[in-house]
């Protein structure tokens, strides 16, 4: 194939006449060559292009017409100044919103809220080796390509001279045209020294050592203090001597204080002594310590009674078959609040050994004032905390991970928040009238889970038929209703003709453990409505449950569906929130003023009456009668108010209308684990306890489906 021919190039940008019309001959050379070339051509040329240009500039740009679409809109001079603003985001218009899984914790399915918006246009996983290293020659070797490593140096060589500036390259090409223009050949491209390439991960490791100055120990030995032994003996008009000095100082002291504005100088030196002598005597600095030294002096007085809380169990129990006793441990009590009436007991939920008790009464013709008293089977004989209020104390919650936190409803129809840890003996919430508290006794609260803000709040169910929820901001409390308990009469006639709804009086209430939106409420009429958060106009459902006031519901901590009652009627019902009959009712010939669940198994529970006994059940062992009918209170006219299951120990803690507390603990027939034959294990899980009672209630189920096949067979 012969060779291609020089081409002769018209240079642009130049009118088209003739005038700075120049023939170039472009050959083969490199590329720096032929942009030196293009650059002086221009350089010299450019005042004749400028001056032409304007002359002749539209010749060679041609004609553009606008070509315009046939949907453009036609639109006035306002309507283009319009300014429409678009906000760009981050987010992916394609990502999905809906997507939901399977949640195991909580056992549904569960809209996930948060969405990746991160799209992967392209990835790339490499690895990069340096080209001196073994493995790198390894590999050029078994490719056959580390003989080619000399002509990529060369490549390399070349493209570093090509990076050069503008004004050498200028110098050298006007040198390499004199001399082409005189031999009539292009000479060949001067060879320069390649430059050290930077950066290919060529690292030294430095390391120096610095001297380390020697370690100098110093020592002091001092002459120990003087001592001297000291005995005194303590009598009776010691202490009072000592008390009297004290008190003298005290009123000297307050003396002092009322001192006139002119003499604050001379009181200087005053106000120094007085105060190394109150130091002496602040008591607050052991106060640590001195309830240490009283629960080791409780230790030791009530020793025998903390070894049967302990170690003792009743051998008697080997002889009975199914019954079990009570031993009574400590009796609880305080010299202020004996004759005011347990009105609610609540164990702490971190300390285990800590309860806090609510004294009020039920007397409503003799009402008095309230207190708030912390017991601690650690020191039987006084109180841990005492807190006075001015109305009686109906019911009380320590909150679930605050455990410092109570909630406390009062007769007078108010809710109030105490802080233990706080010096303060008054509630540092509190609703009023302008806030709206309750018109009638407050009967329970309960704690909930913080709402969407991070707030604390509880709930309150009182007599005027209202089910409030408070919640806890900054130094307010807010309220909301959430339902009224509406009765299902027919409205009365009021004055002026007007319709009055009547309401229900709320006397307790029970939280689902599992559904947070779901409750029961127990009403003075003997009804049970189950409700729901969401709905604050109607009941999901009713239950006739008593003929009189329901005074305890109580959902069974293992089993969802199921729920326990107590009421003023003498009985004691289990139900199922999916029926409307009772599985269980027990008489226990006299008014139940409490129940309660037994935390360690799903069968077990407590119940007290008026009368003063204590009723213990286990459904699993006899589905009729009690396993324990025991009297504790010394005279007949006591009355059992209310009742608690310790959370970790086999006791039981009972109130009673004269401001008693006892403690009881269960024998092992009482907490009985059920036979289990040979090489099988017991698990205590929920899903265990759950199976138990099902089995239980299917029993109690039977003739109900065995009368609805009778009926559809008919």
């Amino acid at each position: 194939m012969p060779p291609k021919p020089a081409l002769k190039k018209q240079a642009p940008g130049v009118g088209g006449k003739g005038k700075g019309m120049r023939v170039i001959r472009v050959e083969k050379t490199s590329h720096v060559h032929r942009a030196s070339m293009m650059f002086r051509f221009f350089q010299k040329d450019d005042d004749d292009a400028t001056t032409e240009a304007g002359d002749h500039g539209d010749e060679w740009m041609g004609g553009k017409q606008l070509v315009k679409p046939d949907d453009q809109l036609e639109l006035n001079e306002t309507e283009l100044k319009e300014e429409f603003t678009r906000i760009l985001t981050a987010n992916n218009p394609h990502a999905p919103q809906n997507i939901i899984r399977y949640s195991f914790k909580e056992k549904q399915f569960k809209l996930i809220p948060s969405v990746d918006q991160l799209a992967v246009h392209f990835a790339l996983d490499g690895n990069m080796l340096h080209k001196e290293s073994d493995e790198a020659r390894r590999q050029l070797i078994k490719k056959g390509l580390h003989q080619d490593e000399g002509g990529d140096a060369e490549g390399e060589k070349t493209a570093e001279a090509e990076t050069e500036t503008t004004a050498d390259k200028a110098d050298v090409e006007t040198k390499e045209g004199e001399s082409r223009g005189e031999d009539g050949s292009t000479p060949a491209p001067a060879t320069t020294k390649a430059e050290k390439v930077t950066n290919q991960f060529n690292f030294s490791d430095r390391a120096s050592q610095t001297y380390n100055n020697p370690y100098r120990e110093r020592g002091s030995q001092t002459e120990p203090p003087p001592r001297i032994n000291f005995s005194d003996n303590v009598t009776q008009w010691v202490i009072f001597d000592a008390y009297k000095e004290d008190f003298a100082k005290t009123q000297e002291k307050n003396k002092e204080k009322k001192v006139l504005p002119g003499r604050k100088e001379e009181d200087k030196s005053k106000k120094k002594l007085t105060a190394v002598d109150a130091q002496g005597d602040d008591v607050t600095k052991i106060s640590r310590a001195a309830k240490i030294v009283e629960r080791m002096v409780n230790q030791n007085t009530y020793d025998d009674v903390a070894q049967d809380f302990k170690y003792w169990e009743d051998v008697s129990d080997e002889y009975r078959d199914q019954e079990g006793t009570l031993l009574p441990l400590w009796k609880f009590s305080h010299d202020r609040s004996k004759k005011l009436a347990i009105t609610s007991i609540c164990f702490s939920p971190k300390y285990r050994d800590l309860f806090a008790v609510g004294h009020g009464s039920y007397d409503f013709m003799k009402q008095t004032r309230g207190m708030i008293l912390f017991y601690s089977f650690k020191n039987p004989s006084f109180p841990e905390y005492v807190f006075s209020t001015e109305s009686g104390v109906m019911c009380l919650d320590i909150h679930p991970e605050h455990p410092y936190l109570v909630a406390v409803g009062f007769y007078d129809g108010s809710v109030g928040v105490f802080n233990v840890t706080e010096s303060s003996k008054g509630p540092i919430y509190q609703s009023t009238a302008k806030n709206g508290k309750h018109t009638d006794p407050v009967w329970q609260v309960r704690w909930q889970k913080d709402d969407l803000d991070n707030n604390l709040n509880f709930f309150s169910v009182s007599s005027d038929g209202r089910i409030v929820s408070w919640v806890l901001v900054k130094n307010e409390l807010l309220y909301n209703d959430i339902i009224q308990l509406k009765l299902d009469d027919i409205p009365a006639d009021g004055p002026d003709g007007t319709k009055l709804i009547t309401l229900g009086c709320g006397t307790c209430f029970d939280f689902h453990q599992q559904q947070d939106y779901l409750f029961l409420v127990g009403t003075e009429e003997g009804k049970i409505h189950k409700c729901s958060k969401a709905y604050s106009t109607q009941f999901l459902d009713t239950f006739n449950a008593h003929h009189m006031a329901v005074y305890r519901v109580s959902w069974n901590p293992y089993h969802p569906k199921i729920f326990i009652t107590c009421s003023a009627d003498w009985t004691v019902k289990i139900w199922d929130h999916t029926s409307q009959e009772a599985l269980f009712t027990f008489d226990l010939s006299s008014s139940v003023g409490d129940v309660a669940w037994a935390p360690y198994s799903s069968t077990v529970f407590a119940a007290v009456t008026a009368d003063g006994k204590v009723f213990i059940y286990d459904l699993n062992v006899n589905k009729y009668e009690a396993i324990c009918e025991q009297a504790i209170v010394a005279k007949k006219k006591t009355k059992l108010t209310h009742v608690s299951f310790n959370p970790t120990h086999p006791v039981v803690v009972v109130g009673d209308d004269r401001g008693y507390v006892t403690a009881l603990k269960l024998s092992p027939n009482l907490r009985k684990v059920p036979k289990v034959k040979k090489g099988q294990t017991i698990e205590f899980t929920p899903e265990a306890e759950i199976a138990k009672l099902d089995k239980i209630l299917s029993l109690v189920r039977e003739p109900e489906n065995t009368k609805k096949k009778e009926s559809s067979s008919s």
